[in-house]
């Protein structure tokens, strides 16, 4: 199979299965070691609670809730506070902001608690914020690697330090830096989750670890499989809450980063207000592209032919002659197929992450964008979150992904672990 992903055949798609199940190709395809990173979820939840209990949390406690939670950090660190934000629920008195900047709000001050996360402790943005978090006079805790830059600030200004022992790359510690957060959070009384939930959610990893293992085989591991779903797609991931809008965004994130492909991600109710329109266009297989034009349009359209620049009142340029001379069109083929994916484009697929907590008219829409994407010949898959408490569906879905998402680069002869265009972009801008 050619590194490139154009032209995704039978053949193609044979070779790329063969490799998810060749263990030595798998041990080949991943020098980093992204799948036992990935394994490694359940031991980072019960390793940073260790951390939690040996650290000084004392200043965060339910009798000094602050106005707000500030979650300072960028990617991986990021998506942390997102977690927190979606455990913290609308309901929640304190509010939960996650700052991914150089600078924390002009609103943010004394009154409020800031938390600066990064894994390594050298986040340039994160290091920024919480200094100036200590100027500010915020309550301040810091999640990160000790010995770092981000310790020392956190030791100058006597703040909470929680340390992260990393067991591989950043985005792979999730689990080690989200856990500091919630906890802090159930400190303050923001959230409700406790050594139970905390240890059914590492439990939940671990079930997930062991259905995804490289020995199992693609038809009964749902990691590889999909992975093969995806496989020469441009995938789309959908939530149906806030909890599974928050799955959405770590799986895509972590398709650009593991598997190297472009995603989109959003959720319902939002996405069907907009990104669902992409379901009408080149990307979907038997789209309805432009509408055939009314009778009374298709008179206007003619009579402006008869007419050169005559144009009624409220009419648009619709016909193909007038399509080609706007901003150089007459380039593009719009003569689309009705059925069969358009040559050139790569074929959407849909990927549903449904909360059985998600509210009756959002269950109603995930019925109709279902039905949608089958009349638009956009493949679908849908992953269904499972658990009592948020967290432990969470969980489930988060470590699913994961693995699909090393998987999809394994089968398209890519490396998980490399990163050239980041430390290259970084490299252009330090």
């Amino acid at each position: 199979m050619s590194d490139d992903l154009d032209g995704w055949g039978g053949a193609d798609f044979v070779l790329a299965a063969d490799r998810l199940d060749t263990p030595d190709v798998i041990e080949a395809a991943d020098p980093a070691d992204m799948l036992r990173q990935v394994a490694s979820a359940a031991a980072q939840v019960r390793t940073a609670l260790r951390s939690c209990a040996e650290t000084d949390l004392s200043a965060f406690a339910p009798d000094a809730r602050p106005r707000a939670i500030v979650v300072a950090g960028m990617g991986g660190s990021g998506l942390a506070g997102e977690m927190l934000n979606a455990m913290t629920g609308l309901s929640s008195p304190v509010q939960v902001v996650i700052s991914q900047a150089e600078r924390l709000p002009g609103w943010v001050g004394a009154a409020d608690a800031v938390i600066a996360v990064s894994c390594s402790g050298t986040t340039p943005e994160t290091l920024a914020m919480a200094a100036e978090a200590a100027r500010r006079g915020c309550r301040l805790a810091a999640v990160g690697t000790e010995g770092s830059p981000l310790h020392r600030i956190a030791e100058q200004a006597r703040a909470a330090f929680v340390p992260v022992v990393p067991a591989g790359l950043s985005r792979s510690m999730l689990w080690a830096l989200a856990i500091p957060l919630l906890v802090i959070a159930d400190r303050l009384g923001v959230t409700r989750i406790g050594p139970d939930v905390y240890e059914l959610a590492a439990s939940r990893l671990e079930e997930v670890s062991r259905q995804c293992r490289p020995a199992s085989e693609s038809f009964v591991n749902p990691g590889k499989s999909l992975a093969l779903d995806l496989v020469g797609t441009l995938p789309v991931v959908w939530g149906t809450s806030v909890l599974s809008g928050v799955a959405a965004r770590r799986f895509a994130s972590q398709l650009n980063e593991n598997a190297k492909y472009p995603a989109i991600a959003g959720a319902l109710p939002e996405a069907a207000h907009n990104q669902v329109a992409a379901f009408d266009g080149p990307f979907a297989p038997r789209s309805s592209r432009l509408s055939a034009p009314s009778r009374q349009e298709q008179g206007r359209q003619e009579q402006g032919r008869q007419e050169p620049g005559r144009q009624e009142p409220g009419s648009s340029l619709t016909s193909p002659d007038d399509m080609a001379d706007i901003g150089g069109l007459a380039d593009w083929d719009l003569d689309y197929e009705e059925t069969g994916q358009a040559s050139g484009f790569t074929a959407l697929r849909l990927v549903l992450i449904a909360d059985p907590g998600e509210n009756q008219r959002v269950g109603a829409q995930r019925a109709a964008v279902t039905e949608l994407a089958g009349q638009r010949g956009v493949g679908m898959s849908e992953l269904a979150m499972d658990g009592e408490h948020p967290l432990v569906r969470l969980a489930g879905v988060i470590q699913l992904t994961d693995y699909a998402s090393v998987y999809l680069a394994i089968a398209s002869g890519i490396d998980p672990g490399q990163t050239v265009a980041i430390t290259d972009l970084q490299a252009r801008i330090e």
